[in-house]
Parts: C-alpha cells; sequence; structure tokens
C-alpha cells in the first residue's frame, strides 16, 4: 500500500504517502499506528463502549517534543485531529473517526514537592497515580470520584469531588500548564505568563491546544478520612431525600455528602434480599479531623432507618477508588446532566419517580453536593462559570447490549427534560455527550464570548475541535 485514507477538518477524504507516514513515525518516540498493527485496536479503546471510531493513525507520545511533531504533522495536512488522556470522556472524543489521535496514555509521571506542597502532573496520569503519589506525603487535592479517569480531561472541564466544597475545582488549585498550540510551539500558562490562555484552560476544555503537564497546589488530605456510605430503602425515598437537601443547606465545608438511587449492588454489607432492589445509597466524606467528621456526619444516621452503613476511618486514596468497580471501561454509557441552584419538593419527586423507571440493573441517578470553596470563587475568574450550582445531577444510563441503546438514552433524556424546569439551565461539560453541541455556549454564560476570543488568539482555523466545541471569534 502506498497511501493512507484520511479524513480532513473540513470532512473530506484525502489521501497520505506511506513515505510521510513514516518520516512521522520517527519523531513520535511511543510509536505510529495503524489498523494493520497489533497495537492499534487496543490503543483505540476508550471508557465508553458506545464509541467504536477506527483513527486512520495513532500517535503514541512520550514527551512534549512528540505531541509538537503531531500537531504540527496534523496542521501540515489539515487531517482531523483528538487528544487522548485518560479517554474517560462520555463523548469519546478521544478518538477521531478516520483522523490522528494523540495518545498521551503513556505520559504519566507525577511528581511532588512535598515542601512546597505542589505536583507537577503529565497529561497521561490517571486519578488514582495522583492520589497515590500525593498521599504518599498526606496530601491531595480536589479530583474526581474514578480512580481511572484522567487528570488532563479531568481538570480542562473543570474537575470536582469529595474535596471540593473545602478547596474548590480541581482549576481552583491549577498553577500553571504547559500546552502546545495550533502552530506546534509550547506555551506556559499561569496567571502571569499567557494570562488570557490560563484563563480559557480553567474550564475551556481542549480547545486551545493539548496540555501536556499541569501543576498544581496540594493541601494536607488523610491519609484516613471519615467516610463511607448509608444505604436506605427506596420506600423512605421522599423522606430522606428531604433530609438530605435541608442538611447539606448547612452543613460544613469539611464535608460532602451525596446521594445515588439505583439498584443495590451485592455489597457484602447489606442483606442479600435487598441486592437487585432500588435503593437511596449517600456516600460522604469528611476531609479534616476523623473524630469530628464523625461527629458532623452523626444526622446523616437520622434521615430514616437505614437498611446498612458501613462508615469509619478510611485511607482517603482507598476512597477514591470504591466506585471503580460501578465504573469499570468497556459499558455502553450514556449520560444526562443538569445543574441545580436549589433542589425544591417537586425536583426531588421527578427523581425519585425516574428512579423507580429505571431501564437496567447498572443505572442510576446521583446528585452531587457542591457550593462551599467552589462557590466563593467568581464567575469570570476562571472559564469555568457555574459556581452557582449547589447540586449536579447525573443521569446516568449504563448497560451491555447495543439492542438497549435507544431504551436506555430515551430514559435518560427524558429525566433531564423533566428537571430543565428546576434547574439552572447551565452545564457540567465533563458530562455533556457526543449530541449536546448546542448547550456548549450555555454552558459557559456570560464568559463564551472571551473564550472564543481565545481560541481565535490561539487556534484560529479551529484544529482542536474534537472537543465540545468552541468555535473562533469571527
Amino acid at each position: 500500500m502506498t497511501s493512507l485514507t484520511y479524513q480532513t477538518l473540513d470532512k473530506d477524504v484525502r489521501q497520505l504517502q506511506q513515505s510521510d507516514v513514516a518520516a512521522f513515525a520517527t519523531q513520535i518516540s511511543g510509536g505510529v499506528f495503524g489498523a494493520a498493527d497489533a497495537a492499534y485496536d487496543e490503543a483505540r479503546k476508550v471508557w465508553n463502549g458506545t464509541v467504536d471510531r477506527r483513527p486512520a493513525l495513532i500517535a503514541r507520545c512520550m514527551k512534549d517534543s512528540d505531541v509538537q511533531a503531531a500537531v504540527r504533522f496534523a496542521a501540515a495536512h489539515k487531517m482531523l485531529l483528538s487528544v487522548r488522556g485518560g479517554g474517560h470522556h462520555i463523548a469519546g472524543n478521544a478518538v477521531a473517526e478516520g483522523g490522528l489521535m494523540i495518545d498521551l496514555s503513556g505520559m504519566r509521571t507525577v511528581v511532588v514537592d512535598a515542601a512546597k506542597r505542589t505536583a507537577r502532573v503529565a497529561a497521561g496520569a490517571l486519578l488514582g497515580d495522583f492520589d497515590r503519589e500525593a498521599q504518599a506525603h498526606g496530601l491531595a487535592t480536589p479530583l474526581g470520584i474514578n480512580s481511572t479517569t484522567g487528570v488532563a480531561g479531568l481538570t480542562l472541564g473543570g474537575g470536582f469531588g469529595w474535596l471540593t466544597r473545602r478547596h474548590g475545582l480541581t482549576i481552583d488549585n491549577l498553577l500553571r500548564a504547559t500546552v502546545v498550540i495550533a502552530d506546534g510551539t509550547e506555551r506556559v500558562a499561569s496567571p502571569t505568563s499567557e494570562p488570557e490562555l490560563f484563563w480559557a484552560l480553567r474550564g475551556g476544555g481542549g480547545n486551545f491546544g493539548v496540555a501536556t503537564s499541569f501543576e498544581f497546589q496540594l493541601h494536607e488530605v488523610g491519609p484516613e478520612v471519615y467516610s463511607g456510605l448509608v444505604v436506605y430503602p427506596f420506600a423512605q425515598a421522599q423522606q430522606v431525600l428531604r433530609a438530605w437537601r435541608d442538611f447539606t443547606a448547612g452543613a460544613p465545608d469539611e464535608l460532602s455528602v451525596w446521594t445515588v438511587m439505583r439498584k443495590a449492588p451485592p455489597l457484602p454489607f447489606l442483606p442479600e434480599s435487598v441486592h437487585g432492589t432500588e435503593v437511596v445509597i449517600l456516600p460522604l466524606v469528611y476531609s479534616g479531623d476523623v473524630e469530628a467528621g464523625e461527629r458532623a456526619a452523626a444526622p446523616v444516621l437520622q434521615f430514616g432507618d437505614p437498611l446498612a452503613t458501613a462508615l469509619g476511618p478510611t485511607p482517603y486514596v482507598g476512597f477514591q477508588s470504591a466506585f471503580d468497580p460501578l465504573l469499570t471501561p468497556g459499558s455502553r454509557n450514556y449520560w444526562k446532566s443538569n445543574n441545580f441552584s436549589t433542589l425544591s419538593d417537586a425536583a426531588l419527586d421527578l427523581v425519585i419517580d425516574s428512579v423507580g423507571r429505571l431501564p437496567g440493573p447498572a443505572c442510576e441517578i446521583f446528585i452531587a453536593q457542591l457550593g462551599g470553596a467552589m462557590a466563593r470563587v467568581k464567575p469570570d475568574d476562571t472559564a469555568f462559570v457555574g459556581r452557582d450550582a449547589r447540586y449536579i445531577m447525573n443521569v446516568h444510563g449504563r448497560w451491555s447490549d447495543a439492542a438497549d441503546d435507544e431504551r436506555v438514552r430515551a430514559w435518560a433524556r427524558q429525566v433531564f427534560q423533566d428537571a430543565v424546569p428546576h434547574a439552572t439551565g447551565g452545564g457540567y461539560v465533563n458530562f455533556l455527550t457526543e449530541d449536546e453541541a448546542e448547550r456548549v455556549a450555555g454552558s459557559y454564560g456570560a464568559n463564551y464570548p472571551r473564550l472564543q476570543a481565545v481560541k481565535r488568539q490561539f487556534d484560529p482555523g479551529n484544529l482542536f475541535r474534537m472537543n465540545l466545541n468552541i468555535e473562533p471569534a469571527p
């Protein structure tokens, strides 16, 4: 074969000469793979099993100069380009059909400076990599809740988790980032170097370049925190959710209590008779003193008559991976998400009704409690604008058989639509799916024109478009 078919940015089909591909491969430390190579199929897999795209080429980058070479190659050939960090985003934009996928998964270095309480994290690192290295020094920064999530994607979209109420979003703890922009040059973005780019990176997603590394502020956390689960019968859902809502309105910043409604998995501390039935699960974390956490969380046990509790001192790094078994890669996934500033009785009732119509045993609705430190940052201080969201609801469709695709998606869409009158109208870009491009501008609100201006400055040709895309200002 003397040529390779690929897709351009404008969705035209063109040919690459094999000599050009071979020359490109010499610039990439980890190699360049095509469909005929043994490593290809594994390299193109991402977390969401509904994503089955076939890039023309995959460049496994191991250092910044590899990324620069890959960006220049894509730009020179006007080649559709995608960037894979952890490959965990629901939309699957890490994989460009017929294009070039920059694979950062080999760049997983995490270097902690315990004296300065900072960490430098490469773009392929996963949350588990970061947490383990930081917790070796009793330190952490706000991340997500699944250890296989990529740090890069989480950060660029905002990032929230158990520490957000106390220490803000992931982006609120970002000190600087190294980015390869569309012309293949590398920039360091910080409050004093490329400040507009730094502003946009904190919530604007992968629209402005390929972030190759991040430096974060760390905080004293753990190594043990008071955490665990309280499980209530679904028959008490109305009582429990109202009590949870009222309690969380005045909870200290150190305490995060979420709610998850789903069919009970076979957890060892749950009676076997409960397995497979609808339940209300309240996972919680207190990030301060363990004894203070036990006192602060005690009211959560009084919302009703619990089926079971599993609370106590837990290694923070362990709780960060506690939900991994429910979020394993390869299943089919579809999400719909709403932000709420308050949760009315009517909003809670519609959620309860929707859980009564779960389309499968792995489907769920969770509501994350936010606020606290996150809400004390001004909406225009970073690209992330949803500081008014005290709660984020994620309607999580998860299933295995492709024949159920439309049924599960229809359920998720209906729950989302029913909740719209009660929601803020904003969105969290890390939860937006591939069919929600119309929600992107609304998710950035008044910050959107400024983001378009930054996009025009650093990526005027919209090379980085395989994302929740912000088009350059005209």
